[in-house]
């Protein structure tokens, strides 16, 4: 993901010089450079954007794709054109439809984020820990340095109950159940996460973005037990901050782009997968719901060539995550044939990939490779 947020310099239409939508800190040198550039014509601009939506709202999205995969997105509609490519919104709702989905989706962060608050003070303060704050009992770690984190927190959060005539207590008793205690168990991983992801770019030089990837991380990880947190997750939801200004708005982002992430470790679910899901619909329109099903004008490229070949192949079809990595694979397959002599060197190399990933040119072989699978399974 760091393709998307690494650029240091970007291009408008007209394809004039302009300062960096995601502003690298000037002493950092060994950023890698990028080749994108804003192409007339090419990229989906903020007009084009806007001219695929009708008066009501419904949103055309196969007049979009194409541009999308030919020269990439306007960094000006980056973070509104991801919540549709991601399914927060269905393109076949209204202006007004969507409002009402994005009001619901804040109310119930705030109500998730609040439920966090209530089982550690420091979500939501402003602050966040990066040593651990429990033990796999559910007793308290009085650690100097989470100490040290908690005091200008609790010092505020004590002021304030006192000022409302509340009281105020820390949170830091022995804890007895066990959804708690595997959450808090996670918390100062996600510390650690959080103050190292992209720390070239400006934007995590404020202490308050680096509170708001915390608390988007650790609301997750509450909000979806079962996935948690795993390291990585603060590099993928790291470029939805910095587009989506609205802390729930890029929570919402995050956790539909983390559906199509588990496909590295789950065996393939339709469901998880597809572009376009609500998964509102059932209570929003348990009956006479609009049809969701997808004109093939309406998908990408992968899409097409599977819905094409999908009566002739019984089997469900593998995610382009396996095409994507076999590509970087092939891509690198001389380098680790010819040096890496153990499993550290395998590590190393691949390793080495981060920051490095010409994303146009894995896809692309990824496509290929999809191809070629294709016309093996067909044989077959």
């Amino acid at each position: 993901m760091k393709v998307f947020c690494g650029f240091s310099k970007m291009w408008r239409d007209a394809g004039t010089p302009a300062d960096s939508f995601y502003e690298v800190r000037p002493e950092c040198t060994d950023v890698p450079k990028t080749t994108f550039k804003i192409k007339a014509g090419k990229t989906l601009s903020v007009r084009k954007w806007q001219a695929a939506f009708s008066p009501e709202g419904y949103l055309d999205i196969g007049r979009t794709l194409g541009r999308i995969q030919r020269g990439g997105i306007h960094p000006l509609i980056r973070g509104e054109v991801w919540e549709f490519l991601l399914g927060c919104y269905d393109p076949k709702s209204t202006f007004d439809e969507r409002e009402q989905t994005r009001n619901r989706r804040r109310a119930q962060y705030a109500v998730l984020k609040e439920e966090c608050r209530q089982n550690f003070h420091l979500v939501g303060s402003g602050r966040f820990v990066t040593a651990p704050i429990i033990t796999e009992d559910g007793d308290p770690i009085l650690d100097p340095i989470v100490l040290q984190q908690t005091q200008q927190a609790d010092n505020g959060m004590a002021s304030l109950s006192q000022e409302n005539g509340t009281s105020y207590s820390s949170g830091m008793v022995k804890e007895v159940d066990k959804k708690i205690i595997q959450w808090k168990l996670t918390l100062h991983q996600i510390g650690l996460d959080v103050v190292r992801t992209d720390r070239t770019l400006v934007f995590f030089e404020k202490q308050e973005n680096l509170s708001k990837l915390w608390d988007i991380l650790a609301v997750y990880a509450w909000f979806d037990s079962d996935v948690g947190y795993c390291q990585g997750m603060s590099d993928l939801c790291s470029p939805m901050i910095i587009l989506l200004e609205d802390e729930a708005d890029a929570f919402w982002c995050f956790e539909r782009l983390m559906r199509r992430m588990m496909m590295w470790a789950l065996e393939y679910d339709p469901d998880l997968f597809t572009l376009y899901e609500d998964p509102d619909a059932a209570t929003e329109h348990s009956e006479g719901s609009k049809g969701k099903t997808k004109s093939i004008r309406q998908c990408g490229k992968y899409e097409r060539e599977n819905m094409k070949s999908k009566a002739k192949n019984a089997e469900a079809p593998l995610p382009i995550s396996v095409f994507l990595v076999a590509s970087v694979l092939k891509d690198r397959s001389s380098k680790l044939l010819t040096e890496a002599r153990g499993l550290d060197d395998v590590v190393k190399i691949l390793n080495d990939i981060t920051g490095n990933l010409d994303a146009k040119k894995a896809c692309s072989g990824a496509m290929k490779l999809h191809k070629k699978y294709l016309k093996k399974a067909k044989k077959t």
